[in-house]
């Protein structure tokens, strides 16, 4: 059957991609090391190791899960000829629908090749026009995206929130830590916008209003960001839940506020304010990451004499009255749920963005 051999040739270029015998390798060294006692002396490190191993075992699960899968769904369709059984072949062609769409989606990880795509991913979600009703999205947009990591198993660690004064949230950030996550997420950078009946208007009106996400990649130790002392002022405060509600009796939350370029990072989820300040400067050094690449990108299209791509604007309108409709306005990728969309079911505009990235980025001169 052609669609099996396609679909067996498509996993093996997937295998090749994924080098195998390197992951193999990489497990067992992990496992090792993950069996040291002297391992958890440093949490991080040790963190970052159990992490690590995780999600390699589980991809090496996912592969060979999809090779035995591929073997099952070849013997059904033999046994259903065999037998001239109709009920055989409807279960092998219901499965054979299944098995495609999961190595289809486990292709889409072999196109984040980019030099950051393999990173952890810091999120930040600002409010933006539209009022309370902008509060409220910004909100909807953050239970969207942990929803959507909670699906996936992927950890998530929220730094900071900061609470509109009548409902929803002024800002957030908060890191997903798996690995491919910024390459994952990356094309979820822009503007969105809500189009519903405003439940905070009396009058039942439609209101139109927009968050911004920005998306950017954990620094590693091998990055060279330069901060100096100098340049920063530190402010501490007590930390806050939802309406102005103390959550923390001490000035443990952290703000920074980087002076040559204005990027303000703000930290309040530990209770030490040791441990508030070194996740906000995790944040801060990510956002500096950001900036220099982008301007090192700028760079580089003024000396060819082009315009920089632009594509972190409005990204997506999610229509909820006075229709339904969530549609990507980059990848043309739309469906007629916004409720599931919100609810985390991200998946298909996120693989549409990667395949869209990857095409763009490939016709870009090098």
């Amino acid at each position: 059957m052609d669609q099996l051999k396609e679909l067996g040739s498509t996993l093996t270029g997937i295998e090749s991609v994924l080098d195998l015998d390197a992951m193999r390798r990489e497990i067992t060294g992990l496992r090792e090391e993950s069996a040291d006692p002297d391992l958890w002396n440093d949490q991080d490190r040790a963190q970052g190791v159990t992490r690590r191993l995780s999600y390699l075992e589980s991809e090496m699960n996912r592969v060979e899960g999809l090779q035995g899968r591929l073997s099952d769904v070849e013997t059904l369709f033999e046994m259903a000829e065999e037998m001239d059984d109709a009920a055989t072949r409807d279960e092998a062609l219901g499965e054979l629908e299944s098995l495609t769409k999961d190595i289809q989606q486990l292709e889409v990880r072999t196109l984040m090749s980019g030099e950051y795509d393999v990173r952890e991913a810091l999120v930040t979600i600002n409010s933006q026009a539209g009022g309370v009703d902008a509060a409220d999205f910004a909100q909807q947009l953050q239970r969207m995206y942990l929803r959507w990591a909670e699906r996936h198993g992927y950890p998530t660690e929220i730094y900071d929130t900061s609470y509109a004064e009548e409902a929803g949230i002024k800002s957030t950030t908060f890191a997903v830590k798996t690995p491919y996550a910024y390459g994952t997420l990356r094309g979820e950078h822009g503007t969105h916008r809500l189009v519903r009946i405003s439940p905070f208007d009396n009058q039942g009106r439609r209101q139109t209003s927009f968050a911004g996400v920005d998306v950017v990649p954990v620094v590693e130790q091998s990055d060279h960001v330069d901060i100096d002392e100098s340049d920063l002022r530190i402010d501490v405060y007590r930390s806050s839940g939802p309406g102005g509600q103390g959550v923390n009796t001490t000035d443990s939350a952290v703000r920074i506020t980087h002076i040559p370029t204005g990027i303000v990072v703000s930290c309040q989820n530990e209770r030490s304010q040791l441990q508030n300040k070194a996740s906000a400067m995790t944040v801060l050094q990510a956002k500096l990451l950001e900036r220099k690449r982008q301007e090192e990108a700028a760079k580089m299209s003024d000396l060819r004499g082009e315009g920089t791509t632009s594509w972190g604007t409005q990204i997506r309108s999610y229509v909820v009255h006075p229709y339904q409709m969530v549609k990507d306005l980059r990848t043309n990728h739309e469906e007629g749920n916004p409720q599931a969309v919100l609810d985390g079911g991200l998946d298909g505009f996120i693989e549409a963005e990667i395949r869209w990235l990857r095409k763009i980025e490939a016709e870009e001169p090098a």
